[in-house]
């Protein structure tokens, strides 16, 4: 299990140093925004995050 655990941490550790890479810091703030609203099940933090990375794909 400490294994499993250590793997997944380094695997989101690599997608959020990518994302940050490729969009930047506000890249990170909206996915950092959709992830927590999508834990807290809060409907407004979780669109506002898919709003900011759209509009960095557009």
């Amino acid at each position: 299990m400490p294994l499993f655990a250590l793997a997944l941490a380094a695997v989101i550790v690599g997608f959020e140093q990518l994302i940050e890479w490729h969009f930047g810091v506000v890249g990170v703030i909206g996915l950092c925004l959709l992830t927590i609203g999508v834990k807290a099940r809060n409907v407004t933090c979780s669109c506002v995050g898919a709003v900011v990375l759209t509009m960095l794909l557009v």
